[in-house]
């Protein structure tokens, strides 16, 4: 038994699912609109301010995807209710970020700077030039663009220089050490 997709989905107030053919399921909110398109074997209802995934039998196959699509649709209702955001800190001397119309541009220590292209749907903000906050309705494309940035300089262990998740712990080691 899947415990994940065995559980319901409260609906928020204020956010709809609204099941199409094939599964294709659009879900509604405050903050926009979410869709995508689940396996066709699953069924996927809506009973009052519930939404419940159920599958047809116990193969292997549809026990993975009845826990996967329990939880991709929590989080297509988590993101039209209250959204996600991640939030990256830039560490090292010279080390900033700055926003151009839709461009992140980064300034890591090469010899010239790393322009990202920010995607439609998500919102950068930079409260300090060492600080990037990113945030927007789906889950997926919110950690695929942190971890982007996140990828132009990775966090070294000696100095500890580059860019870091905020909760992130870097673990530091210690240099070479001059012989006596």
């Amino acid at each position: 038994m899947s415990r994940i997709g065995n559980k319901a989905i409260t609906l928020p107030a204020g956010v709809s699912v609204d099941v199409q053919k094939d599964n294709f399921v659009t879900v509604k909110g405050p903050k926009g609109e979410l869709s995508f398109q689940f396996n066709s074997e699953l069924k996927i209802g809506t009973e009052g301010t519930e939404c419940v995934v159920q599958r047809p039998n116990d193969t292997k196959l549809m026990k993975m995807m009845h826990g996967t699509t329990r939880a991709l649709l929590h989080n297509m209702v988590v993101g039209v209710s209250e959204g996600f955001q991640k939030t990256l800190e830039i560490n090292g001397v010279g080390y900033r970020a700055q926003l151009q119309g839709n461009t992140l541009v980064i300034s890591a220590g090469y010899s010239h700077v790393v322009e990202k292209p920010i995607p439609k749907g998500l919102k950068v903000e930079l409260p300090k030039n060492t600080q990037i906050v990113i945030s927007g309705i789906d889950k997926q494309l919110v950690g695929q663009f942190a971890a982007e940035v996140r990828e132009v300089r990775k966090p070294e262990p000696y100095k500890g220089k580059g860019i870091k998740y905020d909760y992130e712990h870097i673990r530091r080691k210690e240099g070479k050490t001059a012989k006596k």
